[in-house]
């Protein structure tokens, strides 16, 4: 599903974050991000999701490469970014819609998709939200504001799941559950945090990112 192929990105005027980095992750696997703050998590997510490119190396989906560039083509854009979606660290920089109800409603309307209400059930009643989909999503708590950005997510019911610090903010019932789904889904997972006593409840993988070098660790986590 997805591959790296000696990667390495980094920002103009900064060490890299990452240098020689290569990898697989299969279809359906459950892979869990881990290293110290500057190691690169939240940049490999974003090279997985096609905001960024490497600047060596090859990012591969599917056995397609993904750029920039490529995903300015409209068929290809719609078509991966369906698939392939990424849940922001600050939950903020994803809203941005007047309701709650159209925030998560924005990517399957943007998509064309017919079951949009459905979807919108779906989400807010598995993330507790049916009470505040009227409210603007920016005068909620930062934990309401987390459940309303993946609930946006979810509801386009992708293949691949890219999740930064997912359970920031959230109270213990709904980290449960998100750990509970991710562990069911049939999606491609990655997820980055720094909680270590979720790590094994996100993932059977873990990658652990040394700064300005590639992987110092992929195996399961013990």
């Amino acid at each position: 599903m997805i591959e790296l192929q000696d990667v390495s990105f980094g920002w103009p005027d900064r060490p890299p974050a990452f240098s020689g980095l290569s990898l697989r992750i299969a279809a359906g696997e459950k892979v869990v991000l881990l290293g110290p703050n500057g190691s690169g998590k939240s940049t490999l997510l974003k090279l997985l999701n096609g905001l960024i490119d490497p600047t060596t190396g090859r990012c591969l989906h599917g056995g397609e490469e993904i750029t920039v560039q490529r995903l300015r083509e409209r068929d290809r854009a719609r078509r991966f970014r369906r698939e392939c979606v990424l849940l922001f660290q600050h939950p903020e920089a994803m809203l941005f819609n007047a309701t709650v109800r159209d925030e998560i409603a924005y990517g399957p309307r943007q998509l064309g998709l017919a079951d949009v209400d459905e979807r919108v059930g779906r989400w807010s009643r598995e993330l507790r939200l049916d009470t505040l989909l009227d409210k603007p999503p920016f005068g909620l708590s930062g934990g309401e504001k987390q459940k309303v950005a993946l609930a946006a997510v979810l509801a386009l019911d992708p293949k691949v799941l890219l999740l930064d610090e997912p359970s920031a903010n959230l109270d213990p019932r709904t980290a449960g559950w998100l750990a509970d789904y991710l562990l069911d889904t049939q999606a491609t997972v990655v997820v980055s945090t720094h909680n270590l006593s979720m790590a094994a409840e996100f993932g059977e993988r873990c990658l652990i990112l040394d700064p300005g070098r590639a992987l110092r660790y992929d195996g399961p986590i013990e």
